[in-house]
């Protein structure tokens, strides 16, 4: 297919759960359900409870933010392909259409053994189920130097915000024939491409910008997602502008300046004209003050992806450890299916659908140059396990790159619809 409609994308993604089923009304009150982030696996949870509960439960979706603006193709808004209002989504219509009751607050602390969520203003909530999705939060200590402060100059952009507009302004203002350097982030993260494509979208503008300018790649992992493809498209679209510096080679990262725009390593000091600096990750705070983690991730019930910590708690998305799936807004939008499927069967006795889970990670590298990597999954008895794989291969034709490119499209409008609609 040359493009995915919104109709097609929904198709595809209800085989996550099936069809699912109206629920049976119990007596008494009307059971709460409280969901804590409203990004891919957040919002698409509390939408599909509310929508196929029909009332029968209580819906709360807590996020601090009036706008999301989505990280996925955040990266296309860096390569000129994308404006920014184009990836900002609000909340109006869970409301308005399927009787969610938005929160803009933040989430404070957990009280488990009360089953009420807390959040900043001091307000409480009650709930029978508590669903987190909050994402990431970043580990600045993995980075030496680098620190919340140092991110006004050296921007990660790597959380839904208004840093990567702080990113593209920098990447248009650097000195022609300038040196950006990006620091990439040790697994494991949030969407495995994504640097490399950041990177490509960065020299794309290069290419129309400042076309002396040199890129730098200064990665603690030894290997990376779509690895071969990434280097094949650098080398067609922007020879000789990308470096890609392993380990072995640099030696490690002693010290970031941000002052001096200098990143030091074992080998050499490198300095920057503009950065990127992408630290290690974990778990959002709060699915660590709610105690459902062990170490910086939360591991889950394959089949529910319910916490293994405690079974009133959902965990979704990033923060979540789901095995063999990568930690993308793909696979946060196929759990949040699995998870609404469970919360509905176990509160109001609807019928539960076997688990089904899938992934595509899309990236363009130039101007109708897309890739693709992705699987289908199963709920196995101790983690989720891949069912099938596949990935864009090298060689493909033009035409190939295109579609998939045109593909990545039609998904990115399917799953914000997914999610906001």
């Amino acid at each position: 297919m040359s493009q995915l409609s919104r109709r097609q994308f929904a198709g595809l993604l209800a085989g996550a759960t099936g069809a699912l089923a109206m629920p049976s009304l119990a007596f008494g009150a009307v059971p709460r359900v409280v969901v804590v982030g409203g990004g891919a696996g957040g919002a698409t949870a509390a939408r599909y409870i509310a929508k196929d509960s029909k009332g029968a439960i209580n819906v709360t979706l807590v996020e601090a933010s009036k706008q999301y603006y989505t990280c996925f193709f955040s990266n296309l808004y860096l390569g000129g392909f994308r404006d920014y209002g184009s990836i900002g989504h609000g909340y109006e219509n869970l409301s308005s259409n399927h009787g969610v009751n938005v929160v803009h607050d933040w989430a404070a602390s957990v009280d488990g053994s009360r089953k009420v969520l807390k959040l900043a203003s001091g307000a409480e909530l009650p709930y029978d189920r508590l669903v987190l999705s909050p994402g990431i939060d970043l580990n600045y200590e993995s980075v030496p130097g680098y620190s919340a402060e140092a991110q006004t100059r050296m921007p990660h952009a790597w959380k839904s915000g208004t840093q990567v507009k702080v990113l593209r302004d920098q990447v248009m203002n650097m000195k022609q024939g300038g040196t950006f350097v990006m620091v990439a982030p040790p697994n494991p993260y949030r969407c495995p491409p994504g640097p490399y494509e950041r990177v490509s979208m960065i020299a794309h503008t290069f290419s129309q910008v400042n076309p002396t300018a040199k890129i730098i790649i200064l990665d603690p992992k030894e290997k990376f997602s779509k690895q071969g493809l990434f280097m094949a498209g650098w080398e067609k679209h922007y020879p000789g502008m990308i470096e890609w510096i392993d380990p072995a080679t640099h030696g490690g990262i002693l010290n970031v300046n941000a002052e001096t725009m200098e990143i030091e390593t074992d080998i050499d000091t490198f300095k920057a004209d503009a950065a990127s600096v992408i630290p290690g990750q974990r778990a959002g705070s709060i699915a660590m003050a709610a105690g459902v983690n062990d170490g910086s991730w939360c591991p889950i019930m394959p089949a529910t992806m319910a916490s293994k910590a405690d079974p009133n708690i959902y965990v979704l998305g990033d923060a979540s450890v789901a095995a063999s799936m990568p930690k993308s807004g793909f696979s946060a939008n196929s759990q949040a299916k699995v998870a609404a499927n469970a919360i509905r069967g176990e509160l109001t006795g609807s019928r539960v659908y076997e688990p089904r889970f899938a992934n595509t990670c899309w990236s363009l590298i130039a101007t109708n140059d897309g890739v693709k990597v992705g699987a289908n999954y199963k709920a196995g008895a101790e983690k989720i396990d891949v069912v099938d794989k596949f990935v864009s291969q090298g060689g493909e034709s033009d035409a190939v790159r295109k579609e998939t490119y045109e593909e990545s499209i039609g998904w990115y409008n399917g799953i914000t619809a997914d999610m906001f609609s």
